[in-house]
């Protein structure tokens, strides 16, 4: 844990303590038990076959406290490493409804990052499609260093010039980008903001629209053209290609049957996609707490379910499944591994040594605890986490261990 520091370690334990849930960076200290299938998808995808140009979808089910955004965490990490954009979009029922494609569209955008080296991931930073390109256009700069361009003299004497883009399909997407770039070189600082409000798929004023030849409209019939345009363009300035994390983070509510078979046909659009020559770069997760959307009789349930049936493992890395309980062989033994790991991280946050017996005694007690509400409405490993955290303050603070009736379930 040399590149853990009290404040990362800090933030790590509030975070888990107070909502069970992981935090954006940091989880790598506390992973266990995901090595088999993160390998599989760092050596089959990522390092291969995404980076030659394939596309794949995979879909990741595990209960509500489970570890499945934990296990999106892990990928995004991964797929940094390996120098490809990454979008983590919360699908909900308010925010990103997965029947409107624009919607889905939009959130990607705003949650796209550019590769962040693994020094810098703990600093703090922006996402959204206007720091993407600020980040680009920041590396290009320093590639130019040593060397003197101003203005126009700039974009034709970079490594990447935005003119020369060629495979991307919607040209107003393509001079949309363009026309970013150029307003970053010449420090047109309204325009770059407008232009990214239209990419944001916001529109935009109508006389920027007409000056920079930005035409479409980016609605539900144009989401997927937009999508692919983003990943081309990704791909045109080095990058590896885009790693898309959708997280069914809350539970799914009450929608109408149309808006449930345009779910579903959306979904099975998606993943359709992935086949596609025009729709190279792209790995796609879509997490969710359990396959019952699937079940129905109509076609459109029965086309969706053949897509998503076969099973992903070592074994069989093209499978589109990943179920997360599956990994978990001895879940007692799974949770201690956490619990000892997330010890380390407690006394590097409070700069303390636990005592080891009531460190292991608290561990374990915990982790049957917690595994004996395994059918309740918190995931176990959730609720495992959130009351570990209370139990190391119990230590720290009165040389108590954990008893049954400090237990929280909610």
């Amino acid at each position: 844990m040399s590149d853990l520091n009290r404040d990362l370690a800090r933030r790590i334990i509030d975070t888990v303590g107070s909502s069970g849930y992981p935090p954006q960076y940091g989880a790598e200290h506390f992973t266990a038990g995901l090595d088999p299938y993160l390998s599989v998808i760092d050596e089959e995808y990522l390092s291969t076959f995404i980076r030659q140009g394939g596309s794949a979808f995979k879909m990741v089910v595990g209960t509500y406290g489970g570890g499945k955004t934990h296990f999106l965490y892990c990928v995004r990490d991964l797929a940094w490493d390996q120098r490809y954009a990454v979008s983590y979009v919360s699908l909900s029922s308010k925010e990103c409804p997965f029947h409107r494609l624009d919607l889905v569209y939009q959130a990607i955008v705003r949650g796209i990052l550019y590769p962040v080296p693994p020094e810098e991931r703990y600093s703090g930073y922006e996402q959204g499609i206007s720091s993407f390109i600020r980040s680009w256009f920041a590396e290009e700069q320093s590639k130019m260093e040593g060397r003197s361009f101003q203005g126009e003299d700039f974009c034709e004497g970079t490594l990447i010039d935005p003119a020369s883009f060629r495979g991307i399909e919607s040209i107003s997407f393509k001079n949309a980008i363009r026309a970013a770039y150029t307003s970053l070189v010449e420090e047109r600082e309204d325009d770059f903001e407008s232009i990214c409000q239209w990419l944001n798929g916001e529109g935009c004023d109508k006389s920027i629209a007409k000056r920079f030849r930005i035409m479409q409209r980016i609605d539900k019939t144009t989401a997927f053209s937009m999508i692919r345009s983003l990943v081309q363009w990704i791909r045109e300035i080095g990058l590896c290609g885009l790693v898309v994390l959708l997280d069914e983070a809350e539970q799914r509510s009450s929608i109408s049957t149309k808006d449930r078979a345009q779910h579903l046909s959306n979904l099975r659009e998606l993943i359709d996609e992935c086949g596609h020559t025009n729709f190279q770069g792209v790995l796609i997760f879509y997490a969710v707490p359990d396959d019952g959307f699937l079940e129905g009789r109509t076609q459109v349930y029965e086309a969706l379910k053949q897509r998503v049936s076969t099973v992903f493992n070592e074994l069989n890395p093209t499978g589109v499944r990943i179920n997360l309980e599956e990994l978990v062989k001895d879940p007692i033994s799974f949770l201690v591994e956490v619990g000892e790991k997330l010890a380390r991280v407690y006394e590097v946050a409070y700069d303390c040594t636990l005592d080891g017996g009531l460190r292991e005694e608290t561990i374990r007690t915990v982790a049957e605890l917690a595994f004996e509400k395994r059918y309740s409405d918190i995931g176990y490993k959730r609720l495992f986490v959130k009351n570990l955290i209370k139990g190391f303050n119990k230590i720290r603070k009165s040389g108590a261990s954990f008893s049954p009736e400090d237990l929280e379930v909610a």
